[in-house]
């Protein structure tokens, strides 16, 4: 039997009636799930992320830059390289290129999680057979894809405005060594998001800001998956643990902090793993207007012909210590609104949309 009615109708029929009854809360808004949500928090949650990770970001990126704009196999350390642009350009040069940064977290956030979530809602509700770590990986890695168009670009010009630092000291350090060797050619100096993508568009059209677009995607496609994957199977991991080890225990785990900390080692493992990924595409998005590496597979076989196996791993460590907290963050991030947005309750304006009666026990008792 089932029946549409409101609260108070649906207990004056309970007390009608000589049969247990049930009453099945289904269909509160509430309870719903809207795809724009999963994408609002994800495009803050990454926004938040990156924000808050740019400066080991920018230490990150002028490692992995040093053998094309200073040509030298004397390469800084992390803290060699903080250091120096500090002493260069101070607190403002850790934080160059925050804007392109962040505007490419919210397209990407937003996409990546707004994507993984109607995915698996989708799969449920449609093929409950399948699922399972290809599901998320698939899920992640068409969420970043679709992100791509939009964040590379941005990459581009967060990643350029990263390795110039401020005007004094790109104009005196760097265009300084490109003017003692005449085949060097660099950009201009970037005074803003709009005024770098305008330049490069100006001087090298579409395919300046999209430089390294197919070894960026060889890069963010296996980590998305990855990281969705690896974060998916820790929740499972931690849910069997408790099952197992607290089997009759309320114990609950606030799923922020469970966010904050599986989220920060699917991260940390998933950015070590696809560190080469990220180096070619590194290489690739700041070089100048005369190309020295000619496509992916050549800036691959130069990397290793003069670097070795090293040179493929610059810059891991503060791209694990980047993505570690920023992976944390963001998905620390997502599981907060969730549980504040997502899944608020409130009893007063649900309706009954079903009431199972149970035959098989006693009549209501009643005084």
């Amino acid at each position: 039997m089932a029946v549409t009615s409101s609260s108070t109708t649906a207990s004056e029929g309970i007390q009608g009636t000589k049969s247990s009854a049930t009453i099945v809360l289904t269909n509160s808004p509430h309870n719903q799930f809207f795809v724009w949500r999963e994408f609002l928090w994800g495009a803050l949650a990454g926004g938040f992320g990156e924000g808050m990770m740019h400066p080991i970001d920018t230490v990150k990126t002028r490692i992995q830059s040093q053998a094309i704009l200073t040509q030298s196999q004397n390469q800084k350390t992390i803290l060699q390289m903080v250091r120096a642009v500090w002493g260069a350009d101070g607190l403002r040069g850790f934080y160059r290129g925050v804007a392109p940064g962040v505007t490419g977290s919210l397209a990407t956030g937003a996409t990546y999680f707004g994507v993984i979530e109607s995915t698996k809602k989708w799969i449920e509700e449609t093929h409950p057979n399948l699922g399972g770590h290809w599901a998320h990986f698939i899920a992640g890695a068409l969420g970043d894809t679709l992100g791509s168009f939009i964040y590379v670009p941005c990459e581009v010009i967060k990643q350029r405005m990263q390795v110039q630092g401020t005007k004094k000291y790109w104009s005196s350090v760097v265009m300084k060594e490109c003017a003692s060797d005449a085949s060097l050619s660099m950009y201009g100096y970037y005074s803003g998001m709009f005024q770098a993508g305008c330049s490069i568009w100006k001087d090298q059209g579409p395919k300046g800001l999209y430089a390294g677009y197919w070894s960026t995607l060889a890069r963010d496609v296996p980590f998305a998956g990855l990281m969705v994957t690896c974060y998916e199977a820790l929740k499972e991991v931690t849910e069997y643990g408790r099952q197992k080890w607290f089997p009759n225990s309320r114990f609950h785990v606030n799923t922020s902090f469970e966010g904050l900390v599986l989220g920060g080692i699917a991260g940390g493992v998933s950015a070590y793993l696809t560190t080469p990924l990220d180096v070619i595409k590194t290489r690739l998005q700041v070089q100048g207007t005369i190309v020295r590496y000619n496509g992916w597979m050549d800036a691959f076989h130069r990397i290793w012909l003069i670097e070795g196996a090293k040179g493929f791993f610059r810059g891991s460590i503060p791209r694990v210590i980047w993505y570690v907290p920023a992976s944390a963050l963001t998905f620390m991030a997502v599981e907060f609104l969730r549980d504040q947005f997502n899944e608020r309750k409130t009893p007063n304006t649900d309706t009954v949309t079903s009431l199972i009666l149970d035959k098989s026990k006693p009549p209501l008792q009643h005084n």
